[in-house]
């Protein structure tokens, strides 16, 4: 078996857990050939490679992943790893206080991309009171 094959199968079932299975199959169900080779690249990499490492707990993880999606601008990806922090444990207060640390960092336009990001998310989520339904707050 292959380095890549190796971190591949150790990815794929924390991607699954950190993203959620629904999101990681249908991801790679409608992968085609090109877009395959994308989806092996992260599972092993990010996944197999970088989270698969011990040394950092998941939820060191996601904080770090929700600073760092701040500071580029990822708002997309913010919404998938808010998720992800939630399923690693992280608390409403806790992911409020990463992306507060990354606006003082990135700046405002930054901070308030990421904000907005998770705010939605959380209220999908049913993590913060309000309309279950995400409307609120828009």
């Amino acid at each position: 078996m292959s380095d890549d094959q190796a971190l591949f199968e150790k990815g794929l079932p924390i991607r699954r857990e950190v993203l959620g299975p629904d999101y990681v199959d249908a991801s790679m169900a409608k992968a085609d050939a090109f877009m395959m080779s994308f989806q092996r690249a992260t599972t092993s990499w990010a996944w197999g490679w970088a989270w698969g490492d011990p040394t950092l707990e998941r939820r060191t993880r996601s904080m770090l992943n929700l600073a760092m999606l701040t500071a580029l601008g990822r708002s997309h990806e913010i919404k998938l790893h808010v998720k992800g922090a939630l399923n690693n444990g992280l608390s409403v207060e806790e992911i409020k206080a990463v992306l507060l640390h990354a606006t003082a960092y990135c700046g405002i336009p930054a901070g308030l991309d990421a904000f907005k990001a998770a705010h939605e998310v959380l209220l999908k989520e049913g993590a913060l009171p309000g309309a279950s339904d995400g409307e609120a707050g828009r």
